[in-house]
């Protein structure tokens, strides 16, 4: 093939590239967001229901195990001062006790084995020069439903992504809990005002369609020239095309005025600052209500939060009685008490977050019910005894009805079950099955969890 030929379909197939991060949006945009749309199509499905609703709180290096607890009591639930935020909630949430992922308590790595995994339970690969994990469950219904949205889902953050080596392996481990891929990393947004963008859109930006078919044109022709080699690394880039393609029919496609309908179509919020928030709080308060905000305009339905990264060199000194202490220090405390006091006061900082997260979305009339009826919102760990980089079972709390599919209000305890009714991907085939994406197995199993 001719240098000239190559050049000039790699500087098309470049430039695409980056306009499918800038120039796409206001296609995304524009896909009506009034009703339902067939998960198996983008034929119209009326329905007076609102959408279903995925959202997941990550925090590291687990939980102070003494405080964190749950009891049964009667038709209520009595609960540990690590999750005394969530006490004016406790019929909105359900305590799980004793679910893990096998490949995270197996793994040699105690940090960089047992995080990026939480959503998968795949295994992590140690090969220094390959970064592998497995599509996680997020990403698995942002694919089977991500197109009735304008977008498929938000992956977010509040402490960047890190590249340095910890235990021999990446920290884009221990900063990613989202991956679209066995080797791509959904890579998290940790600025509120780019969300907002992306929410609601901004600037004069548009992407005309004769563009797009020229570049498609262009790429396919390369890839027949291509070595095989070569036609696997196009494969990704001509999926984005393909699916950029499909958002623009859908979008010139009549869609139904009849059915449900967002409670919002513009934001009720000021655009943020282009600069992160000064303060931690701030921050993470911010990028809840941002995740209010995508659901309430029906721009996604799936979203997931990392309110820390793993090994975090987050300061909690914002904190009352939390002076001069990163939140590594801290978890990994040696049973120091004035250490496990702090890092106590930290875990319910966090679960301040996921308290005001499910109030926000409690108080949205949507009908015949809430917002959180009609989500399932996660709160979880990658840790249950930080300290100890204990595995064996983590920290989970799962709020919401799922649209009347899930009992909230109750304390799930299967610490006692044999290891196969144990695997948090039971949880995740679970969750799915209520978001409408139902497949026979995902990782270690094919079980559905039980009691649910």
């Amino acid at each position: 093939m001719p240098s000239r030929s190559i050049s000039r379909n790699l500087s098309r197939r470049s430039f695409l590239r980056g306009a499918s991060l800038s120039l796409a949006l206001p296609w995304l945009e524009s896909i009506p967001v009034f009703g339902n749309v067939a998960t198996s199509g983008l034929g119209e499905s009326v329905s007076g229901k609102p959408p279903v609703r995925f959202g997941c709180l990550f925090f590291s290096n687990g939980v102070e195990p003494e405080h964190w607890w749950a009891e049964q009591n009667g038709p209520g639930m009595e609960i540990g001062p690590g999750l005394s935020p969530m006490s004016p909630y406790t019929k909105d949430f359900s305590f799980i006790r004793g679910l893990y992922n096998q490949q995270a308590a197996e793994h040699d790595s105690p940090h960089m084995g047992r995080t990026t995994n939480l959503l998968s339970g795949a295994w992590v690969s140690k090969d220094q020069s390959e970064i592998r994990v497995g599509e996680t469950m997020d990403q698995v219904m942002a694919k089977a439903i991500g197109r009735q949205t304008p977008i498929p889902s938000l992956v977010m953050g509040i402490e960047p992504t890190e590249l340095r080596l910890e235990d021999g392996l990446s920290m884009i481990y221990g900063s990613s809990i989202s991956w679209s891929a066995d080797t791509k990393p959904a890579m998290k947004e940790i600025y509120p005002s780019r969300i907002f963008d992306l929410l609601v859109g901004g600037g004069d930006r548009q992407l005309d369609r004769s563009i797009l078919d020229e570049v498609l044109e262009d790429a396919n022709s390369l890839t027949r020239q291509v070595s095989v080699s070569d036609r696997h690394k196009l494969s990704d880039y001509l999926d984005s095309i393909r699916d950029i393609e499909t958002r623009i029919e859908y979008s010139t496609q009549k869609q139904p005025s009849k059915g449900w309908q967002p409670t919002l179509t513009e934001p009720n919020f000021e655009r943020p600052s282009d600069t992160i928030p000064d303060d931690i709080p701030s921050h993470m308060k911010l990028m809840m209500d941002l995740i209010v905000l995508a659901f309430q305009m029906n721009k996604t339905r799936i979203a997931t939060c990392m309110l820390n990264n793993d090994l975090s060199q987050m300061n909690f000194g914002f904190l009352e009685h939390v002076k001069g202490s990163l939140h590594l220090d801290l978890t990994h405390n040696g049973r120091d008490p004035k250490l496990e006091a702090m890092y106590l006061r930290t875990n319910q900082f966090h679960t301040e977050q996921f308290a005001y997260l499910v109030e926000r979305m409690k108080s949205i009339d949507e009908g015949e019910g809430s917002m959180l009826d009609n989500s399932i919102l996660m709160f979880c760990s990658n840790f249950f005894d930080g300290d100890k980089h204990q595995a064996d079972h983590m920290p989970i709390l799962l709020a919401g009805k799922g649209g009347g599919n899930l009992k909230p209000g109750q304390v799930l305890d299967y610490m006692e079950e044999d290891q196969s009714n144990r695997r948090a991907c039971s949880l995740y085939l679970s969750i799915m099955d209520r978001m409408g994406v139902e497949r026979p197995a995902f990782g270690d199993t094919r079980r559905r969890l039980k009691y649910l």
